[in-house]
């Protein structure tokens, strides 16, 4: 009888070893992005907590079957530690997609051995100008976990076939440290394995205690992302340029190296590929709409470019409040018949300022003490933006035309 026990017992402990090591290689954090040409293109990002150098993405096309890894394509990742204090053996990976079909719909997963993620979709963009719409968040930052969360999810209820999401920064309030990373992948949970994600820093993602010097980007933004690095040398994955159906989205980073980054979007929008519409994402914003802030150093090296080369739109955040002002140029109010820039700031978190009533003269609209995301569709030669609360109230819209 002891001899059956001691069998049993030793039979419980390898299944339980046998669990641990399951679980210790299982995908987590796993996150689509875009790093290249949204229609044939695609990246995702993973970690795990043993080497797993053999980890690679499966993709294929998705349809009404059974999904098999038989004949699928097979991408395999760059795998490498997570260099930070106490990383306890945790290793990233990065697996990007080449070769895909405009405007289909692909299933994929992620993993090495027999550990592997669950099966996710996403569908690659059209290769040609076509309608879509994308959602916009503010600042999370706080609260993520409990607060944000259903911000998040409000967003694809109300746009559930958005084609991809942005965020402008700030997405964590202490971005050195790695539970505030774990509770923004939870927040966002399979929304951000199924629907690409862009992103760009903002001044917490350069921050840390103890402090280092201010201009120090965090080293848990590139190994938890795969975002384009077609941007300045030096700030890979925090300013590029990326072109989706028509629309030219750029991403600047105003936290460091502002002048050089102001020569090179004169020289994307002068030069490259043409758009119908041109959006910038950043997080500090040009007009601030937050207690007692003005940025405006920020203005005199970007408002000549954004004026000069047309720039339709500006999404922001920073500021922890909601602005969107009336076509601009030069500062100034002006008609539809003469284009003009729409800037936008805003916050998908709870942390809330008081208004910054300073540019209230060129703001359509304003609050505070409003978490918010934003639904933008593209159709050709219109552009509509809503402003929703949490609770799926519409607080703002407008159109612009071409």
């Amino acid at each position: 009888m002891l001899k059956k026990v001691v069998v049993i017992f030793l039979f419980g402990f390898s299944l339980s070893l046998s669990g641990m090591a399951a679980e210790v290689q299982t995908p987590q954090r796993v996150i689509l992005n875009w790093y290249g040409d949204p229609a044939t293109t695609a990246a995702v990002t993973w970690r795990t907590e043993t080497p797993a150098l053999d980890s690679a993405a499966q993709v294929v096309q998705a349809g009404p079957n059974t999904l098999t890894p038989a004949g699928a394509l097979l991408f395999k990742a760059e795998s490498l530690p997570l260099i930070r204090e106490k990383s306890d053996g945790i290793w990233t990976h990065s697996a990007r997609f080449i070769g895909l079909k405009p405007n289909t719909l692909y299933a994929y997963r992620v993993g090495s051995g027999t550990s592997w993620s669950e099966w996710s979709q996403f569908r690659t963009a059209r290769d040609v100008p076509g309608p879509f719409s994308f959602v916009y968040l503010g600042d999370t930052q706080n609260d993520l976990a409990s607060q944000c969360s259903r911000v998040i999810r409000a967003a694809m209820l109300k746009a559930p076939n958005a084609l991809f999401m942005v965020h402008a920064g700030d997405l964590v309030s202490r971005a050195w440290q790695d539970d505030k990373w774990g509770e923004w992948f939870q927040a966002g949970g399979w929304i951000y394995r199924q629907i690409p994600q862009l992103m760009v820093p903002g001044n917490h993602e350069y921050r840390r205690v103890p402090v280092l010097t201010p201009k120090d980007l965090t080293p848990l933004w590139r190994p938890h992302f795969t975002l384009p690095e077609n941007g300045p040398a030096g700030l890979e994955e925090t300013a590029f340029v990326l072109n989706v159906q028509g629309v030219r989205i750029v991403g600047l980073n105003p936290n460091t190296r502002i002048q050089e980054q102001a020569s090179w979007l004169d020289g994307v929008l002068r030069t490259g590929e043409k758009a119908v519409w041109t959006v910038l994402l950043m997080h500090q914003p040009i007009y601030s709409t937050g207690r007692l802030r003005d940025n405006r150093a920020l203005r005199e090296s970007l408002l000549p470019i954004i004026d000069s080369r047309g720039v339709d739109l500006v999404l922001q955040g920073h500021d922890h409040t909601y602005g969107r002002t009336y076509r601009l140029r030069g500062g100034e109010r002006v008609s539809e018949s003469r284009g003009g820039t729409v800037y936008v700031v805003s916050v998908a978190g709870p942390k809330q300022y008081s208004i910054n009533t300073k540019f209230a003269s060129i703001m359509a609209r304003m609050a505070a003490d409003k978490q918010l995301f934003q639904v933008i569709r593209v159709n050709d030669k219109l552009l509509s933006f809503e402003a929703w609360t949490a609770d799926n109230v519409l607080f703002d819209n407008f159109e612009l035309r071409k």
